[in-house]
């Protein structure tokens, strides 16, 4: 079974930001997720570095175009190294391959006649890199999501036929049973899109006269194709199109693309359009998420509210800051985040529940039984209703993208163990009953062993390094393949008797 997962392509007039890193974190953990459960999964992630506005950033920084793109696009790959982002492939919107699909996919559109010259006059906003119809500016005439007026702008200019698609794009984003229905989520973001689509179409520009830093139209070089066009079609040039009809075969149509809510139209109306006309497969999932403020304003650079992945790595460590970009707050609707909710959350969910179930686990082995885990009695009792917690709650949200409830699934059932451990009161029975302590030590470890198996897309570090601390035997990644599989619990557990386990040590000290 292959899964293709998409972020968007992040323009490079900006640097990484928690924003970019929400986006990217998750594909990340849904990408690791599904490479678990034995899927062949090829996740993709890139830079956007064509348009007006990386021209004009090059000129003021007195730097060629291609320069700054090298020097941003280099910025993203570091960061999504440093959050342990497990990319299959990087696609730059100015390398060769990316040229030679851009003009394939033109040209046939061009031939077939859904590409068509004309002037068009439209109030164009510089920061979108995008014209707006007056229905489509807020109450204030700007545009709504910079806040500023577009200026009006006239030229001639080649137009896609996206108005003769609406009907085919109703009907597959409407019917659920179509064989290329398009999912878009959440349910508020689909019904947002079928009530415009349901206003009715236009045209829309695929070409831009005035801006030579972009593609040239193959049948045109006098024009060069308009960014948003040129970004999209990032998606099937990465899998190999149109030169490796393999694997784009192989991988296509994408799963998921996953992405903010600012570009969705985008998405879910414009992409599948020009795939229809196209005759290419249309995308499964559209995923849109919300907006981030930070402690209640918007995140700019201006306001120096702006939190970077080196900021949150310094302060949380990668796993960690993995953990709390994506789940702070619900996954799909706009949500404020702050340093103090991030740091309660960081003490809350790591440092007082799963640290300290690590902690008192192991402390206890090396009090009473030199950290061995003794020959008794194999009791999974406590293992098997965590895992039948996790395959029921933790499975279904994961699938639907719902990281944060995943997240809550995990919290609960290590909530599960230690409330356990609470009911055992095992420091009594170190003082009278060393062979139920050693039953009941060993009972927690099964259980931990298997939430660690779950928690192993969002702490991929720390979540082996569990592995090792409570003595399970085999690589994480391949046990917990063959356990996804088959759901069996071995008849010894995972962390087996005779096993050494680790010195406790702090996971994740508690912040103030």
């Amino acid at each position: 079974m292959k899964f293709y997962i998409t972020t968007p392509i992040y323009y490079v007039n900006d640097i990484p930001h928690i924003g970019h890193s929400y986006t990217t974190i998750a594909a990340d953990i849904v990408a690791r997720w599904k490479r678990l459960n034995n899927f062949d999964v090829f996740f993709l992630t890139g830079t956007d570095e064509h348009g007006a506005k990386i021209a004009e950033a090059a000129k003021a920084k007195g730097k060629e175009p291609q320069d700054l793109c090298d020097e941003m696009s280099a910025k993203f790959k570091g960061a999504w190294e440093l959050l342990n982002i497990s990319n299959d492939d990087f696609i730059r919107t100015t390398q060769q391959r990316h040229f030679v699909a851009v003009e394939n996919i033109v040209q046939i559109l061009f031939d077939k006649d859904l590409i068509l010259k004309k002037k068009y006059e439209g109030m164009y906003c510089v920061g979108c890199e995008k014209f707006y119809a007056k229905k489509d500016l807020d109450e204030n005439d700007c545009c709504p999501f910079h806040k500023t007026k577009p200026v009006l702008q006239s030229e001639e200019n080649y137009f896609f036929k996206l108005s003769s698609f609406q009907g085919a794009l109703l009907e597959r984003i409407t019917d659920v049973n179509h064989k290329e229905h398009i999912n878009i989520q959440p349910e508020e973001r689909r019904n947002e899109i079928i009530g415009k689509l349901k206003l009715g179409l236009e045209d829309v520009s695929f070409s831009r006269s005035a801006i030579e830093w972009g593609i040239p139209l193959p049948f045109d070089k006098s024009q060069t194709v308009y960014v948003w066009v040129d970004a999209l079609i990032n998606y099937v040039t990465a899998i190999g199109y149109p030169n490796d009809e393999t694997k784009f075969k192989k991988y296509w149509p994408a799963d998921v693309h996953l992405m903010a809510k600012d570009i969705l139209w985008f998405h879910s109306v414009i992409w599948p359009a020009i795939l229809m006309g196209m005759d290419i497969p249309l995308p499964k999932t559209v995923y849109s998420h919300g907006f981030f403020t930070l402690n209640g304003d918007k995140m700019s650079k201006s306001l120096g509210n702006v939190i970077s992945p080196e900021e949150l790595v310094d302060k949380y460590g990668v796993d960690a800051a993995r953990y709390l970009a994506v789940t702070l707050i619900p996954f799909g609707p706009d949500g404020d985040i702050s340093w103090e909710g991030l740091t309660l959350k960081y003490n809350t969910d790591l440092a007082n529940n799963l640290g300290n179930l690590i902690s008192r686990t192991l402390k206890m082995a090396e009090k009473n039984f030199d950290l061995k885990i003794l020959q008794v009695t194999p009791d999974l009792e406590l293992a098997k209703n965590v895992a039948k917690i996790l395959k029921e709650e933790f499975t279904p949200s994961i699938n639907g993208l719902q990281l944060h409830k995943a997240a809550e699934v995990l919290q609960n059932a290590i909530t599960l163990v230690n409330r356990q451990i609470e009911a055992d009161v095992p420091w009594k029975l170190a003082k009278t009953d060393l062979d139920k302590l050693a039953t009941c030590i060993y009972s927690y470890l099964q259980a931990t062993d298997i939430i660690v198996m779950y928690l192993l897309p969002f702490m991929p570090t720390i979540g082996e390094k569990i592995w090792h601390i409570t003595g399970a035997t085999g690589n994480i990644n391949e046990v917990a393949k063959k356990y996804f599989a088959d759901g069996i619990i071995p008849e010894e557990g995972f962390s087996v008797p005779g096993a050494d386990l680790q010195v406790p040590v702090i996971l994740f000290p508690r912040m103030s």
